[in-house]
């Protein structure tokens, strides 16, 4: 593609109005519209030429095209089937993206990507952020690089540091670094959501801090420790994992972290010693529960 040339931007609302769709905000539908936006999203994604590019939710198409200018191929997965018949007019000129009707949740990732090494560009809700993040991620073929537009309050939580940890940016973090690179108004949205949005960049690592072997162990104990926020650690994996108060006290002391203390204030590095502790210590059986994200 000649990446010299730069497309017109859509007109949202009128290319609504003509394909006789409203917005569902059941699925988060707030579409980008702002072409400043997204320049600086493409800018700050640093997309190789040769690389391939998987576009969650493309919605109208408005970052595609400019995807399609910088990438060897996009392939964007749309759940909405009322949008397909508009993507397929507005990318009709890009022979390099392949459009896909499918749940980002349920599709066969290796299906559409086979070879790691690919970058993820996303406009995804919150209610689906991190169980997007962890499928991504788990999946046989791995990105290298995810840039993805959420709300402000969620990006401040992925990108949060020791001491204010939580479950989402450990589930992240395990896997790569984040942080924020653009901040987006509403304005910049049709419709225009309540909040601002931040658009930010996670770098992967080769290999997840926590090990693959461990990583059920791993999301058991941190759903379990951040379960119950105001509670110690001791107090909160006792209930979290079904177990006694004693048992939980000799596995935090045995990797010398303190039961009194709170799943926020662990460092990255503890709670890999922590999910190897508890990998040896409990039956198998125990660690292969179904864990919600």
């Amino acid at each position: 593609m000649d990446t010299t040339l730069t497309p017109p931007p859509l007109h949202i609302p009128s290319l609504l109005k003509q394909y006789g769709i409203k917005p569902k905000k059941s699925l988060g539908q707030n579409f980008l519209m702002d072409d400043i936006a997204i320049q600086r999203i493409i800018k700050a994604a640093q997309i190789p030429p040769e690389c391939d590019v998987l576009e969650i939710g493309p919605g109208l198409g408005s970052l595609t095209r400019h995807l399609a200018l910088v990438a060897r191929q996009v392939v964007a997965v749309e759940l909405d089937e009322r949008l397909l018949p508009v993507l397929r007019d507005v990318l009709a000129g890009y022979p390099n993206v392949t459009l896909v009707h499918g749940d980002i949740l349920t599709i066969n990732i290796n299906d559409i990507l086979p070879q790691s090494g690919y970058w993820v560009v996303a406009n995804i809700p919150y209610y689906i952020t991190s169980a997007v993040i962890r499928r991504l991620l788990e999946s046989p073929s791995r990105p290298n690089c995810l840039v993805l537009t959420v709300q402000q309050e969620v990006a401040q939580r992925i990108c949060a540091t020791a001491g204010e940890y939580n479950l989402l940016s450990l589930s992240v973090q395990i896997y790569g670094k984040p942080y924020p690179v653009i901040q987006i108004p509403p304005g910049a949205f049709y419709p225009a959501p309540k909040v601002s949005s931040t658009a930010i960049r996670i770098d992967i690592y080769p290999q997840p801090i926590i090990p693959t072997l461990y990583l059920d162990s791993f999301f058991a104990l941190a759903k379990a420790g951040f379960s119950q926020k105001r509670k110690t650690l001791r107090n909160a994996l006792t209930r979290g994992l079904h177990t006694t108060p004693d048992r939980i006290s000799d596995l935090l002391n045995s990797v010398r972290i303190d039961p009194q203390r709170r799943a926020e204030t662990l460092s990255l590095e503890e709670w890999e010693r922590l999910t190897q502790a508890y990998y040896q210590q409990l039956e198998p059986k125990t660690l292969r529960g179904s864990i919600a994200d």
